[in-house]
């Protein structure tokens, strides 16, 4: 071939590079960090041998802080009340439900719950307002609390287990199901992982953190002169505590959804499947004390800086960088160094122009000793758009030179 009838073949290869590129595919890029050695090795996490599911995660950047068999599914007895809450929440914040709202608590439910497991022991013909049945609910877990508040807001259980489950896959519980809003034995039809839980738990802190402060974290409960006492573990014993739920069913062992805050950060935990509630509640308390004790934050990345870039398919630009919007924040071992972590860009590419800046192409994974423990979106750092013809003409050279 001459030398022209090449150019002219670059040329026309260029003109057609939108169909002649490869299509996008799976391109991961290690990020480069400085390297020190460690100077101490991080505290194992104190969670008891005997708790086959564990998981400790900070809301304040996402980060996973401790992991044990978080896609397990388990049976979560009375955490279900966790959702029967948010779904509460959910409704009062849409302004389907008012919390001043009275509901007569009939006889088929005082016959069926009256006494059954957790009780707020209501009695047929009372009055509870909404309010009253959310704190029955979350302060001592009550059954039948649970089940008249689903049947005071929606009319019927049914009607309540819909909207459950309807919450749990908008909020991308996608290992979840709930058959009660008691979360009372009901042969397997209500199960969870540790993960959807804890995502749960941020929808809960975070979306109605008001609603949250207001019906979480009390010590006790007093209906008709009799007073009953919160079982979760941690309130009142780590600092920031305030919830979430425990749980108990022979079927289930001791289960826990807990959180507590310092300063603006936030961590959830998750326990199932323990023992004893006596295992439960030390590894609880325990727990969240390591996850704010032994944990510093640091900046791996200032939100100004790029961290890579990502390649470009018939773009004004053969690359664009990309940036975290908020930069990347980690909480690590105190006394471990950056030999300890490593980050990854991962992304689909070469990218399609045009791009717009600030769109979200690609994902950072960082991995702390060896474990996932952040996964964060990558942005475009500026524009890139669709190249002209000189452009793809001059972007085909480069790719025949090679």
């Amino acid at each position: 071939m001459t030398r022209v009838s090449a150019i002219l073949a670059v040329a026309a290869l260029a003109l057609g590079a939108s169909t002649a590129n490869p299509a996008p595919a799976p391109v991961s890029a290690p990020v480069s960090a400085p390297v020190s050695a460690r100077v101490s090795a991080p505290v194992a996490a104190p969670v008891s041998p005997q708790i086959p599911v564990a998981l400790l995660t900070d809301l304040s950047n996402g980060q996973t802080l401790y992991s044990r068999e978080e896609h397990r599914r388990f049976v979560p007895a009375s955490v279900t009340k966790v959702m029967t809450a948010y779904t509460a929440f959910k409704l009062i914040e849409d302004g389907a439900l008012a919390l001043d709202r009275r509901y007569l608590y009939p006889p088929e439910i005082e016959k069926e719950w009256y006494a059954e497991g957790s009780n707020m022991f209501l009695r047929a013909g009372e009055q509870p307002t909404i309010a009253q049945l959310l704190l029955g609910v979350t302060t001592v877990s009550g059954n039948d609390a649970s089940e008249a508040l689903a049947v005071a807001a929606l009319g019927s259980r049914e009607a309540w287990l819909t909207q459950m489950n309807a919450n749990a896959e908008a909020l991308g519980m996608r290992d979840t199901h709930f058959g009660s809003p008691n979360g009372y034995p009901d042969g397997g039809s209500t199960f969870t992982t540790a993960r959807d839980l804890a995502v749960l738990g941020q929808a809960l802190t975070q979306n109605y953190p008001g609603l949250y402060r207001r019906f979480f974290g009390h010590r006790q409960l007093t209906w008709r002169g009799l007073t009953q006492n919160n079982h979760d573990p941690v309130t009142g014993k780590v600092a920031g505590a305030d919830g979430m739920k425990t749980g108990f069913t022979y079927e289930a062992g001791y289960t826990f959804l807990g959180s507590a805050e310092r300063n603006g950060r936030r961590l959830v935990m998750v326990l199932a499947g323990a023992p004893s509630g006596a295992v439960r509640n030390a590894s609880a308390v325990a727990l969240l004390e390591w996850g704010f004790s032994d944990f510093e934050q640091r900046v791996l990345v200032p939100g100004a800086q790029p961290i890579g870039v990502a390649l470009v398919q018939d773009g004004a630009a053969s690359s664009v960088e990309l940036r975290a919007p908020n930069g990347v924040v980690a909480a690590l071992p105190r006394g471990s160094g950056q030999a300890d972590y490593t980050m990854t860009i991962h992304y689909r590419g070469p990218v399609a122009a045009p791009i717009a800046a600030g769109d979200t192409i690609a994902r950072l994974e960082v991995t702390i000793d060896g474990a996932p423990a952040l996964d964060i979106p990558l942005v475009a750092a500026e524009s890139v758009a669709k190249a002209n013809v000189f452009q793809r003409i001059a972007n085909g050279f480069s790719d025949w030179l090679g």
